[in-house]
């Protein structure tokens, strides 16, 4: 999980909630992103990564944010609003026979508070509903591996800068009171 952009002001593009797809008891709200959200979300990216990429010495401006724009999908990207303003997104897009769960950033003032657990449950109950199972991946060291590991994701392979992970359908992680296997080297 990548984390990012502060409440400097910033709006995202098009209809801001118009689009709502769903709502949760904690006053965050999803909506789909459109075309003109890619900058926004590309600073959000640059932001969260930052230091990660830093500390395996993989930091690039221009690349952090090109990427980002290179594999953008409004169609399988939602926005995470809270009163009006964005916190974040999170992308889920079919591949290789999965929903690949990528580009969820969370801006830095809404982080550690719950939202990032919050969403992922949302996202994971309609992969569940589909019977798909998740895949990721997350930077070596990162802090979201214990986010995505609370919400039943393994380890599937690793290499000295990303860990794979996946999660089938209906896996129960230590969120919720069972036991993840260590699968980590």
């Amino acid at each position: 999980m990548d984390a990012g952009v502060t409440g400097s002001g910033m709006r995202w593009g098009g209809a801001e909630c118009a689009r709502i797809a769903s709502a949760s008891a904690a006053g965050w709200v999803l909506r789909s992103a459109v075309a003109a959200d890619v900058e926004v979300i590309a600073e959000l990216r640059a932001t969260v990564m930052r230091a990660d990429l830093e500390r395996l010495g993989r930091y690039d401006t221009h690349r952090v944010r090109q990427r980002l724009r290179d594999s953008f999908s409004p169609a399988h990207t939602s926005i995470i609003v809270i009163d009006g303003e964005p916190a974040g997104c999170v992308t889920v897009r079919p591949v290789e026979g999965r929903q690949w769960l990528e580009h969820f950033y969370l801006a830095p003032g809404r982080q550690g508070r719950g939202l990032g657990s919050a969403v992922l449950r949302t996202v994971l109950e309609r992969t569940d509903a589909q019977g798909v199972t998740v895949g990721l991946n997350v930077l070596q060291g990162s802090a979201a591996r214990r986010l995505y590991e609370r919400h039943g994701f393994v380890v599937e392979s690793q290499d000295p800068i990303d860990v794979f992970m996946t999660r089938p359908p209906g896996a129960i992680g230590m969120g919720s009171g069972a036991a993840v296997p260590d699968t980590a080297p």
